[in-house]
């Protein structure tokens, strides 16, 4: 089997498997979701999350390396590579939010209330979260990973549905795209940062006024026109900007701290 079906697969299933495991991440746990309601994890349209697919693609070549690791330092070996992954997996993250950030100012996700983070994107807790999901992944989900490779070796005819997938996926990259073209547009001539949560909220918040269906996957539709929306988001936007920046000027002296104690 060619290591591009591999990878293909791979993303296929963390992609997939990584939206999953957000959807219920944001229902019962994020403190950002008091209402507890369901709401569609992803940037896309579709139930994937890219940012898992590429991180289990990397958890799997990263775990393959293991059979490199001499049976003397076993445990070293093993720890330099959860820390490998952490490192990996945090790049990842790093790429994809700056990226969005600089390219489309659009922050999909804000750490800048954690201590030590990195223009907001990145920070050490999630770093560690991403060691503990390495070490997770080594010890329960990578023989799982090798056996579904078995399996797809034994069933080829299933990589009809993986070009299927990336088809649906490619479209709705393209959407995608051209959706968060139109919001820098709007983000340049408002000089914001649309933070991609609280507009998904936002345009919940205006269908909900309107008396209109919530859409999970679309959430971006909306019965009035999306500018409208976004002006009303924008007013928002401005009536909390000074309350964020009190609330960061009050965290900011321990977070300088944290960072000297590094």
């Amino acid at each position: 089997m060619s290591r591009f079906l591999i990878l293909a697969y791979l993303f296929f299933l963390g992609a997939l498997g990584g939206w999953v495991l957000e959807l219920f991440f944001r229902r019962f746990i994020s403190n950002k979701n008091p209402e507890r309601k369901w709401i569609n994890p992803g940037f896309l349209t579709g139930p994937y999350l890219p940012l898992y697919g590429f991180g289990l693609c990397i958890l799997y070549l990263l775990a393959s390396l293991d059979r490199f690791v001499p049976p003397d330092h076993l445990i070293l070996g093993r720890a330099g590579l959860f820390l490998a992954m952490a490192v990996c997996m945090t790049l990842i993250e790093y790429i994809a939010g700056i990226g969005l950030l600089k390219l489309a100012h659009i922050r999909l996700w804000d750490y800048r209330d954690m201590p030590g983070n990195i223009q907001g994107v990145i920070c050490p807790l999630f770093s560690a979260i991403w060691a503990a999901m390495g070490a997770a992944y080594y010890f329960l989900l990578y023989p799982v990973t090798l056996r579904a490779l078995e399996w797809l070796a034994n069933n080829l005819a299933f990589s009809f549905f993986i070009g299927v997938f990336f088809g649906v996926f490619f479209v709705d990259l393209g959407q995608t795209i051209h959706l968060a073209a139109n919001l820098k547009k709007f983000a340049e001539e408002n000089q914001v940062v649309v933070r991609y949560e609280e507009l998904k909220a936002a345009i919940r918040r205006s269908n909900e006024e309107a008396k209109a269906r919530a859409w999970f996957f679309f959430a971006f539709h909306t019965p009035r026109p999306l500018r409208e929306t976004l002006d009303r988001y924008v007013e928002r936007y401005r009536a909390l900007e000074p309350k964020l920046r009190e609330r960061y000027q009050a965290i900011e002296p321990m977070i300088r701290r944290t960072i000297r104690r590094k």
